[in-house]
């Protein structure tokens, strides 16, 4: 809203600014004028120009303020009644290649985004009775646009009426005394402006040169990084998981190099959005979400590893087993992480490959990202129950999301790894016994006889 309203203020003072005067077009465009109130100089908040601050071609309209173009079109409205064939905003928001919107954005290519916006405006008012009917649509009607290119209209026999390559949508969407606009579902490009894209393109491919510098050292090995043999997509990375997270704020995430690489042939940022998303729904795991989302920055670490290659299985406590949790437990700094790091198994397992697990060997042991410590499962009761004694939980909802790279397991307790025995038993004090003095024989002997009547005796 607050774009519109910059947008409509630039236009309204510029063409305020330029009230009374008029300037001749270049010897290109048409010179035939229509009897109608454009015809004088004055462009007043009645013009098609200003109505391309409609709801539905407000990105057409700060194009054109970007490409410098509100003189070139007031000289146009005050010389013709023009058409204009507007873009809806979707079109150029998410179905416009992104490099190629870039490339049109770029200060240099600024000749190419007005030579655009220019094909999509003929001066000569076209209204929709005026298109040509479906009988000469083996030979399309040609208009000269503004950038002296030509388009093509055309009509189908299902009546749908079609410029270039762009269907029509709303045909007189806007109607002013000076002009039309039709709403269309797609950009129109020139083959000018798509060839110089082209060149430009090939020549940044070709240009680009990779930089020779110092070798350079890995962190954790200390030696020379050597260049990673090439991976087939979908082989299991080099490096294990815990040399591919995070070692610390002050060293950068290492890449693994493995099937993602730069190109990411597993889009893990998608799937840990879908796997947090299943868990909204599926209810009574928000506390779980909103900790990977919101407290921590795990899900970002986890859609990183499972792009470069690695897989996850998550257990994932209920809502109510987070509720037990005391503000203790979870304000100590990176105590959430540690929480959940012990919650993560760098392994993909459903619950059938971990009953059947537990079934066949008792009791198996799970590495977790929280180094060293594991998590123990066991078969109880028909289910795999994880941890040991108070501590423990049960496989409480099985599968909730399965992709072949992230397993979700729900279970009804938060884990916690077994410390130290030697760490956790506390010493108990010993009470100290003072030994009575030992006798000798003969001295117990002479007290037998004589009875307790010395002090030795007592």
């Amino acid at each position: 809203m607050g774009s519109q309203i910059y947008v409509f203020l630039n236009l309204f003072f510029f063409f305020t600014a330029l009230f009374g005067f008029s300037a001749a077009l270049p010897d290109e465009y048409p010179k035939t004028k229509h009897s109608s109130p454009s015809n004088s100089a004055q462009i007043n908040s009645n013009s098609v120009l200003v109505a391309l601050l409609d709801s539905h071609y407000t990105e057409l309209a700060e194009l054109v303020e970007k490409a410098l173009l509100l003189q070139t079109l007031e000289k146009a409205v005050t010389q013709h009644n023009i058409t204009i064939f507007a873009p809806r905003n979707e079109a150029l928001e998410r179905q416009l290649d992104p490099e190629f919107k870039r490339f049109l954005l770029e200060p240099g290519n600024l000749r190419s985004l007005q030579t655009l916006l220019l094909f999509h405006i003929i001066p000569t008012r076209i209204g929709s009775h005026q298109w040509p009917s479906s009988t000469t649509e083996s030979t399309p009607t040609h208009h000269k646009t503004l950038c002296n290119d030509r388009l093509h209209l055309t009509s189908k026999a299902s009546g749908e009426r079609v410029v270039d390559l762009a269907k029509v949508i709303r045909p007189d969407d806007v109607v002013r005394p000076d002009g039309v606009i039709h709403g269309i579902e797609r950009l129109l490009i020139p083959r000018s402006v798509q060839e110089d894209f082209n060149r430009r393109r090939n020549l940044q491919s070709i240009s680009a040169v990779l930089p020779e510098g110092a070798p350079e050292v890995d962190p954790r090995t200390h030696r020379l990084k050597k260049p990673a043999s090439p991976a087939p997509a979908g082989s299991p990375p080099v490096l294990p998981i815990f040399d591919a997270m995070a070692p610390g704020p002050s060293i950068a995430p290492a890449p693994a190099p493995g099937p993602g690489g730069p190109r990411h042939h597993f889009d893990g940022e998608s799937q840990v959005k879908d796997f947090i998303q299943t868990l909204l729904h599926y209810g009574g795991y928000n506390e779980m979400a909103d900790i990977l989302v919101n407290l921590t920055s795990l899900a970002t670490e986890m859609g990183r590893l499972v792009s470069e290659g690695y897989v996850l299985t998550v257990l994932a406590p209920n809502d109510e087993a987070m509720a037990k949790l005391t503000t203790d437990q979870l304000s100590e700094p990176g105590a959430p992480e540690q929480i959940m790091y012990y919650h993560l198994i760098p392994e993909y397992q459903t619950e059938e490959s971990m009953y059947n697990a537990v079934r066949r060997f008792g009791k198996v042991r799970y590495d977790t990202l929280r180094l060293p410590h594991k998590v123990v499962a066991e078969e109880a009761d028909g289910s795999v129950k994880f941890g040991q004694g108070d501590g423990s939980a049960y496989l409480f909802d099985p599968d909730i999301y399965t992709d072949g790279r992230i397993s979700v397991q729900g279970i009804d307790g938060v884990l916690f790894p077994v410390e130290d025995s030697t760490l956790t038993t506390k010493a108990t004090p010993v009470a100290k016994i003072v030994a009575k003095p030992r006798r000798g024989k003969l001295m117990e002997v002479a007290c037998t006889m004589l009875g307790s009547h010395f002090t030795g005796c007592q």
